[in-house]
């Protein structure tokens, strides 16, 4: 739980970030990390227009510059979308100076007030500074679809178990989440509805 659910002493270190919305209203909001890549983000996209659902993709700076029209099509289908770096770099790990450096190359290229930082991980100088220029948005939700370990039904059953009012949900349209995904997002989509959730983008500004 301390993955799929971050527990609140973690929420309360960056509380100027965003864990949930509007916790009042019978709605979710479904994310999608670390994309556009031409192997999961089409399908993910249609599988989304199936269902009529909008939902917010965070961007990896680097895949935008090689993938110019997977970003167009997130835009035209009526997605939001956010910065997620250039090179999916850990806050944590870097300086403040070299991470904003890398946040900001992404910015040239996305143009979004929304940011999430890769791992939910970053220094709080770093996230000081960011919040001057993003609306920095985390999660209330990780459905671990990157976890290769785990079977299909699980990361889907992270779904069922961990949503609420107001849940930020975490996807991945990525190789390595490819299987997990294909399975569980669909399935997911179905769910929610039929538990009388409206499932929304993140605003953008």
């Amino acid at each position: 739980m301390l993955i799929e659910q971050p527990p609140l002493l973690y929420r309360m270190l960056f509380p100027e970030t965003v864990w949930r919305i509007h916790a009042r209203e019978h709605a979710v909001y479904l994310t999608f990390d670390d994309g556009p890549i031409p192997e999961v983000t089409p399908w993910v996209l249609d599988t989304l227009d199936e269902h009529g659902v909008k939902a917010t993709f965070f961007l990896v700076g680097e895949n935008v510059e090689r993938h110019p029209e997977l970003f167009d099509q997130i835009k035209s289908r009526g997605h939001s979308y956010g910065n997620h770096t250039m090179s999916h770099m850990r806050g944590a790990r870097v300086t403040t100076k070299t991470y904003l450096h890398n946040v900001f190359r992404a910015d040239e290229l996305i143009h979004s007030n929304l940011f999430r930082p890769p791992h939910g991980l970053m220094r709080w100088g770093q996230s000081h500074v960011l919040r001057e220029r993003f609306d920095i948005i985390m999660y209330d939700l990780v459905t671990r679809d990157y976890d290769r370990d785990l079977h299909p039904e699980v990361v889907l059953n992270n779904v069922k178990r961990f949503a609420r009012n107001g849940s930020i949900i975490v996807f991945h349209d990525s190789i390595k989440a490819e299987r997990n995904l294909r399975f569980a997002l669909p399935r997911a989509i179905e769910w929610l509805k039929q538990q009388g959730y409206e499932l929304l983008p993140i605003p953008m500004r």
